[in-house]
């Protein structure tokens, strides 16, 4: 494939600013509807609100092309759009919340987020730099989690003991603990998925790994069953162990793995819920949220939310007309019931779409990539955003036990949109290596003979034999045996 010059890429940049600007029209759009709604006026902030948004969506717009030519177009304009439309749902409910002021710290951790994206853009000019982490991330992750249980660091709210207090200032670990531990994964696996995917028996067509490879599912686990039960957060739980075994099905293409994921998970999950009333509490507001003894108290909430959706109906009661007051944190964890009210079951699916392109994207970088890191890496963080939407909508709806997480981009939360930046940051990195021509170098580029696949066998370049495979590259490599039995060729764009 020739190389491309580097004027060549202006129609994406142009695209990308158009549906950056497309985006912010659709967010002020909503602000404006919901001022003339509430007050017959433009709503108080608006201007600055639609100014700082704009200037930050655009900011980020140069950098990314600066730094990462290549990357996505699609991407950015797709979480503005989240935040823009987040921003318009949280300022309509400050105008009826007397001490509200959500917006502004939303706006604020909004900034913060896309600075740090920048600044993770400038400072990672390559993604397989981060396979050097792979067990620094592990311990990184494991520390995250652990923090919210020290004594006097740790506070337990609204039944969950999952934030750290230092000061006046408040933080989730979790939500950087899962991309330290999709680091951790994507090296551990690429250096591992051969032995992970091949070697073991076979019991009842399933390919057993043996017992000395079990040893880090072990220990995600033990973490993930820690965080169910030390912390009262079952969305936490599912959602670490989840990415490691999705991650484990990326890399060696092995449903036996997720069998066994699945099975300890549910072990874990039943004894827990038959040894802690939390759980059981928990599981009660799930199956029975409508019964009298709970509507008034712990399934209040959730009750309310399901009324606010069910009163926007197909189409939504319109910005400013419904009643997000009467949902109790509607502009965070219930956001999307709040949106669900306005925006109607029509809007609820436009944000899912718009979550299904980002998600899309993510995975669509990981096969074109030419480094099996980079493959588990995008595939792993475009999972965990899949898996984490699934968890909070599945738990708002009442498909799965009610959850703690925050919807990513929307909800108002400082953690939860500096994580999800980082994310993005790092899934348009990835995207600028798996789009650049392969003439042209990465910046910064490391050594990498070859590139590698997802799955757990050797890459067949131009239909030669077998190559040495990119694991050499990173802890504890090696090369891929030549009786493996798959074989995925490179991705030619």
């Amino acid at each position: 494939m020739s190389a491309l010059r580097p004027e060549e890429n202006a129609p994406s940049r142009v695209a990308e600013a158009v549906l950056i600007v497309v985006a912010l029209a659709l967010g002020m759009g909503g602000m404006w509807m919901v001022g003339y709604s509430l007050e017959d006026s433009l709503p108080e902030g608006f201007w600055t609100y639609s100014i700082v948004l704009a200037a930050l969506a655009f900011t980020a717009h140069i950098v990314l092309r600066l730094r990462a030519p290549y990357a996505d177009q699609v991407i950015l304009p797709s979480v503005v759009l989240l935040n823009s439309v987040s921003m318009a749902t949280i300022l309509r409910q400050d105008l009826v919340d007397i001490d509200g002021a959500n917006a502004s710290r939303h706006l604020m951790w909004t900034a913060l987020g896309i600075v740090v994206a920048c600044v993770v853009l400038f400072v990672i000019k390559d993604h397989r730099s981060l396979r050097r982490l792979t067990y620094t991330a592990m311990i990184v992750g494991i520390v995250l989690v652990i923090l919210p249980l020290v004594p006097g660091l740790g506070r337990e709210i609204n039944g969950a003991q999952i934030w750290i207090f230092i000061g006046p200032f408040s933080a989730q670990p979790a939500e950087f603990a899962k991309i330290a531990f999709a680091v951790f994964f994507a090296g551990y696996l690429v250096a591992n998925r051969d032995t992970l995917a091949l070697a073991g028996k076979k019991f009842m067509g399933l390919q057993l790994p043996r017992l000395r490879d079990l040893g880090p599912i072990l220990i995600v686990w033990a973490v993930s069953l820690a965080v169910l039960i030390g912390e009262k957060d079952l969305g936490t739980s599912l959602l670490f162990f989840g990415l490691f075994v999705g991650m484990l099905y990326l890399a060696t293409d092995r449903v036996g793995w997720i069998v066994i994921g699945l099975v300890m998970f549910a072990g874990g999950a039943v004894a827990a819920w038959s040894i802690f009333t939390h759980v059981q509490l928990r599981v009660n507001i799930w199956l029975d949220a409508l019964n009298p003894d709970l509507m008034d108290g712990p399934s209040y909430q959730l009750v309310q939310g399901l009324f606010a959706m069910s009163y926007g109906g197909m189409f939504g009661a319109g910005w400013g007309e419904g009643y997000p007051q009467y949902v109790p944190f509607a502009f965070s964890d219930f956001i999307y019931a709040s949106l669900g009210e306005e925006l109607g079951l029509t809007g609820l699916l436009a944000i899912l779409l718009i979550y299904l392109v980002i998600v899309q994207r993510g995975l669509r970088h990981a096969v074109g990539v030419r480094d099996g890191f980079g493959k588990l890496l995008a595939g792993g963080l475009a999972f965990v955003m899949a898996l984490q939407l699934f968890v909070v909508v599945g738990g708002i709806t009442r498909v799965i036990p009610l959850t703690g997480l925050t919807l990513p981009f929307m909800a108002q939360g400082g953690s939860s949109l500096l994580a999800n930046w980082i994310v993005i940051a790092l899934m348009l990195r990835i995207s600028d290596a798996a789009r650049r021509p392969s003439a042209l170098p990465t910046r910064g580029a490391l050594a990498d003979p070859a590139p590698a696949a997802v799955g757990g066998g050797a890459i067949e370049v131009g239909g030669g034999s077998p190559v040495q495979a990119e694991t050499e590259a990173g802890a504890g490599g090696g090369t891929m045996p030549e009786d493996s039995t798959q074989i995925i060729r490179g991705v030619d764009r």
